[in-house]
C-alpha cells in the first residue's frame, strides 16, 4: 500500500492516534468526537444531540455512537435542576478518555487528576518473597456458629473428611421430592383465566387489575373453565350486575363472584340402557311352525292374529258413489233420489 499525506498549513484539528484506532469505537463515534474537537470556542454550548443531527447521524445510530463515547470515557454526562425546578444536563466531550473522578475536576474548574506516567519493565520493582509450592488442607474453622440456629449448621472440625477421601456424591433427587410443575393443561388454563381477568379494564374502568392481582385470582377462574364455560361467558358473568354502590375493591369483588356464582358441575348423563329383548316363542296359529317375540302373553304372531279377525268380521257391501256422495252431504239418498 502507498501513502501520500500533504498536512494542511492553517485550518486543522490535530487527531490522537488512540481515537482513529479505537477497536471499540466506530466509524460515527469517531467522526462525532473530531467535530466536536473542531469546533470554535463560541459553538461549544450546543448540545452533543443538535451537533449529530447536523452531520447526518441521527436515531439509533446516534444513540450507539454516544453509549460508545461514555463507556470509554470520551463523553460524561451531569444532570441537575435548578431552583427554578428546571432540569439542567450538562456534557463533557474530550479527545481523551478520562475517569469520571477526573471529569468531576475538570467540570469543577479544578486541575485533574494527574495520570500515572507509563513505566518500562526493567523499573518494575522485584517481587517479593521467593516463589513456594501451594499449601492446602488442614483448615480450620475460626469462629464457632453451633449454638446459633441455622437451618445448615457448620460442621465439627471431628467431622470433616480426609484430604486423601472424596466426599460421595449424593443421589440425585426424584421428581417426587422436589415439587412437581404444573402440567401444559393447567399451564393453558390459567394462562387463559388471567388473560380473561386482565381484559375486564377494557369494558370497566374499576375493574382494574394488576398481574399479580390476576394471577392470584386465575386459580379460581380456572374452575369456571373446567366446568365447561368459554371466556365470553366468564367474562359476561363478572360484567353483569353492576352494584349499585359501585366497586370498592376489584380484587374483593371478583374474588366474591368466583367463589359465589360459581356455577354447577355439567351433570354427564348415561347411555339410555334398553330393556332385553323377550325370548322367541313359537306361534301356535295355522300354518307352518315359525317363532315371534311376544309383546305381552300373546301366543300367536301378529300375522296370524290378523288373518283370524279377518275370517271372523264379514266384508262390507259396496257402496256406490251417489251413497257416498250423499253421506259426505249428510242428505239421504231417498230424498236426493225424489229431486
Amino acid at each position: 500500500m502507498l501513502r501520500h499525506a500533504i498536512a494542511p498549513s492553517a485550518r486543522y484539528t490535530k487527531a490522537s492516534n488512540d481515537v482513529i484506532r479505537h477497536p471499540r469505537l466506530n466509524s460515527d463515534a469517531k467522526l462525532l468526537l473530531l467535530y466536536v474537537q473542531s469546533l470554535p470556542d463560541n459553538a461549544t454550548f450546543r448540545p452533543l444531540s443538535e451537533l449529530a443531527q447536523k452531520m447526518g447521524i441521527k436515531g439509533r445510530a446516534y444513540q450507539k455512537a454516544k453509549q460508545q463515547l461514555v463507556e470509554n470515557g470520551y463523553v460524561h454526562e451531569w444532570r441537575s435542576q435548578s431552583d427554578g425546578g428546571r432540569w439542567i444536563t450538562e456534557q463533557l466531550v474530550a479527545n481523551t478518555s478520562l475517569t469520571p473522578d477526573q471529569a468531576c475536576c475538570l467540570r469543577e474548574g479544578t486541575p485533574p487528576l494527574p495520570l500515572p506516567a507509563p513505566r518500562s519493565p526493567s523499573t518494575h520493582s522485584p517481587t517479593v518473597g521467593a516463589p513456594a509450592p501451594r499449601t492446602a488442607g488442614g483448615y480450620e474453622p475460626v469462629e464457632d456458629h453451633s449454638d446459633k440456629t441455622t437451618p445448615h449448621p457448620p460442621s465439627k472440625p471431628s467431622e470433616l473428611p480426609e484430604p486423601s477421601e472424596a466426599p460421595a456424591l449424593s443421589a440425585p433427587s426424584t421428581l417426587s421430592d422436589r415439587k412437581r410443575p404444573a402440567s401444559t393443561a393447567d399451564a393453558a388454563q390459567l394462562a387463559r383465566a388471567e388473560r380473561v381477568l386482565l381484559s375486564l379494564r377494557h369494558a370497566r374502568r374499576e375493574l382494574h387489575l394488576g398481574v399479580r392481582e390476576a394471577r392470584s385470582l386465575a386459580v379460581e377462574a380456572v374452575k369456571w373453565l373446567e366446568r365447561g364455560l368459554s371466556e365470553s361467558d366468564l367474562r359476561h358473568a363478572l360484567l353483569a350486575e353492576r352494584p349499585q354502590d359501585g366497586v370498592r375493591s376489584a380484587v374483593g369483588f371478583l374474588r366474591y363472584r368466583l367463589v359465589h356464582k360459581l356455577p354447577e358441575p355439567p351433570v354427564r348423563h348415561r347411555p339410555h340402557e334398553r330393556p332385553p329383548l323377550p325370548e322367541l316363542v313359537e306361534c301356535t296359529g295355522p300354518g307352518d311352525p315359525h317363532t315371534f317375540r311376544p309383546l305381552f302373553d300373546e301366543t300367536e304372531c301378529p300375522s296370524c292374529r290378523i288373518a283370524a279377525a279377518a275370517e271372523h268380521e264379514p266384508e262390507p257391501e259396496p257402496i256406490s258413489w251417489r251413497e257416498r256422495v250423499a253421506r259426505i252431504n249428510g242428505t239421504p239418498a231417498a230424498a236426493r233420489v225424489e229431486t
